[in-house]
């Protein structure tokens, strides 16, 4: 089964339960930044996104400068915002809040 493109009312009632995250200029994609307490605390964060997406088989695209970690997520295959990015990006902020992360 083809993964589907969100749109539409569907697009916006999933996009609402995202606290935070902003569209990316130019892409069909969302992002959000976390800041960490430290490295260890970052790094312990990507460690559980990494293992959900993997699990997922939805892999964010991601970037780590020391305690901070910031994340864009669609998904390639249907070209833009799927489901998919919705429910990673709720087990993401699930994961932030845990480990001490605060949006930047």
């Amino acid at each position: 089964m083809a993964i589907q493109r969100l749109e539409g009312a569907a697009r916006a009632t999933a996009l609402q339960s995202l606290t935070g995250w902003q569209p990316v200029e130019g892409r069909d994609a969302i992002a959000k930044s976390f800041v960490f307490a430290d490295f260890n605390a970052a790094f312990g964060f990507m460690t559980r996104v990494a293992l959900m997406a993997e699990k997922m088989d939805h892999h964010p695209e991601w970037s780590n400068v020391y305690n901070r970690v910031t994340i864009t997520l669609t998904t390639h295959d249907a070209g833009g915002l799927s489901q998919r990015d919705v429910t990673l990006a709720t087990f993401i902020e699930g994961a932030a809040s845990a480990l001490g992360g605060k949006a930047s």
